[in-house]
């Protein structure tokens, strides 16, 4: 047991030296100058509603740039290996492919939460020189439930790479965890003014597409409402692991058949 913690520590340590050298943590600097923009500029509107308004915006920013860096990180990581040829001594060692997936996933979930915690540090900073609130427990949720967002996008980013190409990747996981994150909450009962044939389909995908509106709590933020139980914090929780752990499932069984 020891061995494998070893292992999936150093494809950990792999994964973030890689981050690094790409250059994407100057991408995630960038962005988190972005997001410091539109809380900046709250005071001299003067107008009621203001802050709303740009904290709003400031956490659309925040789950834009999050997601995207979570797929832009988790979606390249076997085809990187692929291309580069780096997956063949790695796999010739005694490294089991659930380790590799393992410590790859877990490697760019680190990843992706380093650039998470760099924006709400940047909002915390910002709501607190210009609003005055710079905690609450409706905050540490959204936060936490933010995490299992990225276990999600990351689990999801990470199978579709081992099944189609990056780009076709990139797009589909882009449009099924924004679709969802739109209409999500809605399938239900839209499918139950449906024909047969549309409700069985709007059943089936709210049955397997990833929930990604469980972990929105925007609102709650924007407009300071109390937060929600932490039972329910944990049932979400609980969600996004079985979620990840059935995607990276997946992941292995394509692994596994994968011709080297």
């Amino acid at each position: 047991m020891s061995i494998v913690i070893c292992q999936i520590n150093a494809l950990i340590k792999v994964s973030l030296l890689e981050l690094y050298r790409r250059k994407d943590i100057a991408v995630v600097l960038i962005l988190g100058a972005v997001l410091l923009l539109p809380l900046s500029f709250v005071s001299p509107f003067g107008l009621s509603g203001a802050g709303t308004y740009f904290n709003e915006i400031a956490l659309v920013m925040v789950w834009l740039f999050s997601i995207f860096i979570a797929l832009g990180v988790s979606s390249r990581v076997f085809p990187y290996e692929f291309e580069k040829r780096t997956i063949y001594p790695l796999l010739a060692k005694p490294v089991g492919r659930g380790v590799v997936i393992a410590g790859r996933y877990l490697g760019a979930l680190t990843a992706a939460v380093s650039a998470l915690c760099l924006f709400y540090a940047a909002y915390v900073l910002l709501c607190g020189f210009k609003q005055g609130i710079w905690f609450s427990e409706a905050l540490l949720q959204a936060f936490i439930l933010h995490i299992g967002l990225l276990a999600v996008v990351v689990a999801i980013g990470m199978m579709g790479s081992l099944i189609m190409t990056t780009s076709a990747n990139v797009t589909i996981s882009i449009l099924v965890v924004f679709a969802m994150l739109l209409f999500g909450a809605s399938l239900s009962a839209l499918a139950a003014t449906q024909n047969l044939v549309a409700k069985t389909v709007l059943n089936i995908a709210n049955a397997i597409a990833p929930h990604i509106e469980f972990f929105d709590m925007r609102q709650r933020l924007v407009h300071e409402w109390p937060a929600v139980s932490w039972l329910v914090c944990a049932a979400v929780m609980g969600y996004a692991a079985v979620y990840s752990t059935v995607c990276l499932f997946i992941a292995d069984f394509f692994l596994k058949r994968r011709r080297f």
